[in-house]
């Protein structure tokens, strides 16, 4: 098998993909930098590789880096991004991709100019939440997906300070993500509200006054979903979520992220006469881990990552994300293996990241419909 070289920039929440790089049977040598020498340093330590960057620039500069997976703060995907791509090397990208349609314009370009395979890291398409309900719907067990909700409530508080005041839906990407991909069409437009109000130095950084943004999105099947996106004082037990209401069958994540997800079968007609009746359980996930390869495997494991916070990223690969990791690096290190386009391809990355981009635009002004860009690029 070919094998190449990747470096892996940013060691807090990065550090959960170390292992799985090193492991993987597509990797030949892994290169790590992070900004904190003591952080680099134990990482390295702890993880057993020696090759330690001392830049981001000397990874983008070296000829022996074939791909970078960058796991930096939102504010500097885009230009980071754009670097690693005019350099010639493949990118992988934790969410979002940008934060502005000019920003995911400029990737687009860069992408479409370097020939490179960019790839947006979006754990949700990987969970086994989501690879459960996709199952679900290839084998035809839901019937006709009639409507999809995504959801991701989360307090921010007291994370790093780039964090305070972001735009909900400019962070929207988990909830946007499984939409996009059950759907099967791309989202063309969104009318979308925000609510609430926040401290006001929360909303001096970014100039949003709002701790919630929902947004009701229109795809070019004639689909629709709904998805909320909270950040900052609202009191809500942690969940992405995921909601898919089919013709024969529906999913629903349960109320917290941990527990089992809820799946309604509608039955034959009720013995009252009107109506069907609804058949409800919660179910226990099947794995799916078989597709991997045996050496990364075992990092579905639930371990101790914890999704509340995960830059305490102790263990460094076990079970990230309901065991999204190693999915994502296989994916991304075989498309680039394989020279195809991964699944989570920059045509698809582009649509859920603008689409919460639009989606606070349309918040701002009261509602009004966006239309998402189709980044006629994107489709060559």
């Amino acid at each position: 098998m070919k094998k190449i070289n990747v470096a892996l920039i940013g060691l807090g929440f990065g550090a959960t993909f170390v292992n799985i790089y090193k492991e993987h049977p597509a990797v030949d040598k892994v290169y790590l930098y992070d900004k904190d020498k003591n952080v680099l340093d134990y990482v390295s330590n702890k993880s057993g590789i020696e090759n330690k960057l001392s830049s981001f620039e000397e990874a983008i500069e070296r000829s022996d880096v074939d791909a970078i997976h960058l796991v930096t703060p939102i504010p500097l995907h885009e230009e980071q991004t754009i670097q690693v791509l005019k350099a010639g090397k493949h990118c992988a990208c934790t969410v979002p991709m940008a934060t502005s349609l000019e920003g995911i314009q400029r990737i687009v370009d860069a992408a479409e100019k370097s020939g490179k395979t960019y790839m947006m890291m979006e754990t949700t398409l990987y969970t086994d939440r989501f690879l459960h309900v996709k199952n679900m719907y290839d084998k035809g067990e839901l019937g006709k997906i009639q409507f999809l909700r995504g959801s991701h409530y989360q307090d921010m508080s007291y994370w790093p300070d780039y964090w305070e005041g972001l735009p909900p839906m400019h962070y929207g990407t988990h909830a946007i993500a499984p939409l996009v991909a059950l759907s099967g069409s791309r989202i063309k437009k969104v009318h979308a509200f925000g609510s609430g109000s926040m401290d006001e130095k929360l909303v001096k950084q970014y100039s949003n006054p709002f701790p919630v943004e929902t947004a009701i999105f229109a795809f070019e099947n004639g689909l629709k979903a709904e998805a909320t996106r909270t950040l900052f004082e609202t009191a809500r037990q942690y969940q992405e979520g995921l909601f898919v209401y089919g013709s024969k069958k529906s999913f629903e994540w349960s109320f917290d992220d941990g527990g089992k997800p809820y799946i309604t079968t509608l039955g034959e007609r009720s013995k009252w006469g009107r109506g069907r009746e609804n058949i409800v359980e919660a179910v226990d996930l099947p794995d799916y881990s078989y597709v991997l390869p045996d050496e990364i495997r075992h990092f579905t494991g639930k371990g101790g990552f914890d999704n509340l916070n995960p830059h305490r990223a102790a263990d460094m690969g076990e079970g990230g994300h309901h065991g999204s990791h190693p999915y994502l690096v296989h994916e991304f290190v075989m498309s680039i293996v394989e020279c195809r386009k991964p699944y989570i391809d920059i045509r698809m990355a582009a649509n859920i990241t603008a689409a919460g981009v639009c989606a606070h635009i349309s918040a701002i002004n009261d509602g009004c419909c966006v239309e998402i860009p189709d980044f006629e690029k994107v489709r060559k």
